[in-house]
């Protein structure tokens, strides 16, 4: 009993860390807010399974890129390149498929050999040549927004079997009736997309929570200078961070390809927004040493409920979700901003 007892309080200690305080905040108004949709569109159908899978179908691509960006934030930095490097993987696969005439695993293979490129090249410049990351990483959004206007200024439709096929692929929700398997009605299902953001999850998470690499990512976001102290790997850690993240950026810009099926120069003009802000509102504090996978989660799934309650709704104007979010954003920066307060009093008071 005498054992029992630490063990419980050790649990309960874990759970009530205050470094989850940002992830309950989201948590806490994601439900308040669904509940909200849930109490005046449940009889619409907001409530069902199918209304949930369409809002990861349709972020899939949103959330995929935050998972790096999360990993960068972390770190104490910014990459304001993701929606172009993504725009720029949509524009490779559809130049090379439609009008090369290429295999579209070649494309995509190149794609992530671009996009990773340049993530570590960014990493390299914002810490050898001590480049802020906002400087380093507008230039990089700038040159892969250059190739892809030298590429084609119109969009491009991909016509081609392969992408046909992967697009298509679906995987529906099924129940028992009967002994038999059906769909469930209304239909849910969930794409290759959405199954793209749920690896990638899973992968970022293993990474930041089972592995020495993301130790050393919260450690340099935590304290940049006393990492260097301990002796860790700073340059190597935050470039792989930034190639990581190009990394996520292609795959991104691959889910969004599928989703629209053709390549545009101008196309997620302003993601990256998006991207930061899925982040923040997921609890990654923009200082560094904070953040979760989990947190992010959420923070997809609170943006892509705010459309979704004004679709249900019917009679307000589609840029209400830009104006809620934004709100939303100003809520979480000053409960960050607070809990960093809280934290620096805390620790002179000991």
């Amino acid at each position: 009993m005498l054992k029992a007892e630490p063990r419980r309080q050790s649990a309960l200690t874990r759970i009530f860390n205050p470094k989850y305080i940002m992830v309950y905040a989201t948590l806490g108004v994601f439900l308040v807010i669904y509940l909200f949709g849930a109490l005046m569109y449940g009889d619409k159908g907001f409530t069902t399974l199918r209304t949930l899978t369409l809002m990861f179908s349709d972020n899939a691509y949103v959330g995929v890129s935050a998972v790096g960006m999360t990993m960068v934030l972390i770190t104490g930095g910014i990459d304001l390149s993701v929606a172009a490097v993504a725009s720029l993987t949509g524009m490779f696969v559809a130049y090379g498929v439609t009008v090369l005439g290429l295999d579209p695993w070649v494309c995509v293979l190149f794609s992530l050999a671009v996009g990773t490129a340049l993530g570590l090249v960014m990493g390299a410049a914002i810490h050898y040549l001590n480049v802020p990351p906002f400087i380093t990483t507008l230039t990089g959004m700038f040159m892969a927004r250059g190739v892809c206007a030298l590429i084609s200024r119109e969009s491009i439709s991909i016509d081609n079997p392969t992408i046909d096929y992967l697009a298509g692929l679906k995987w529906y929700i099924m129940r028992l009736q009967d002994g038999e398997w059906v769909k469930l009605k209304p239909v849910a299902y969930i794409n290759l997309s959405v199954l793209i953001f749920i690896a990638m999850i899973i992968i970022g998470t293993i990474i930041l929570q089972k592995t020495r690499f993301g130790r050393n990512v919260y450690a340099i976001g935590g304290n940049e200078q006393s990492a260097r102290l301990m002796g860790l790997p700073v340059a190597r850690t935050k470039v792989l961070v930034y190639g990581f993240n190009g990394l996520c950026s292609v795959l991104s810009g691959i889910a969004y390809a599928l989703y629209v099926k053709s390549g545009w120069n101008l196309a997620l003009q302003g993601s990256e927004l998006d991207v930061i802000s899925c982040c923040v509102i997921g609890g990654v504090m923009l200082s560094g040493g904070v953040g979760y996978m989990q947190g992010m989660l959420l923070g997809v799934l609170l943006k892509a409920t705010i459309p979704a309650i004004i679709t249900f709704n019917g009679t307000m104007n589609s840029w209400w979700a830009k104006i809620f979010t934004g709100l939303l954003l100003l809520l979480f920066i000053i409960i960050q901003r607070v809990v960093v307060a809280s934290s620096d009093r805390a620790k002179k008071t000991e």
